[in-house]
């Protein structure tokens, strides 16, 4: 009887120290699991601030080219034109042929400041539209790579 009891707590012992065995290699995975998890959501958040730190830059970049360029234009330093075709001008006379065709000449027509200030404010509004374009996707793309 005392060997039955014996051998009895032997196998309580055995099989207790398998269960912690297990429990210990189990709340080691775990753990090891969540540490990849927080170091791969660490480097897709590193990753995602450098693109939002390039779109920044490259906002800004353009904000003040603009800048400048509308500085340009109110000082008259800069004037913008268009390209006029001769036949279109009002009164023009056709373009007298020469011995190697047609005058091909351009004409450039002067816009107001008024109207070229609405251009670039057009195209001010493009630029950024475009470049919060590129930035969205470029999150979407570490984002679906951080997956």
């Amino acid at each position: 009887m005392l060997s039955v009891t014996l051998a009895w707590h032997v196998q309580g012992w055995r099989y207790g120290r398998q269960l912690a065995q297990l429990a210990h290699a189990q709340a080691q995975a775990e753990a090891a699991r969540l540490l990849a998890e927080r170091e791969r959501r660490q480097v897709l958040e590193r990753r995602l601030e450098e693109s939002e730190t390039r779109h920044f830059k490259e906002l800004a970049d353009v904000q003040q080219s603009q800048a400048r360029l509308r500085d340009r234009l109110a000082t008259a330093d800069l004037r913008l034109s268009v390209l006029v075709e001769r036949d279109t001008l009002p009164g023009a006379v056709p373009a007298a042929t020469s011995a190697t065709g047609l005058d091909h000449a351009t004409v450039r027509a002067g816009l107001e400041p008024a109207h070229a200030r609405r251009i670039i404010a057009i195209t001010d509004e493009g630029d950024r539209g475009l470049i919060a374009l590129r930035a969205c996707q470029a999150y979407v793309r570490e984002v679906r790579g951080g997956l």
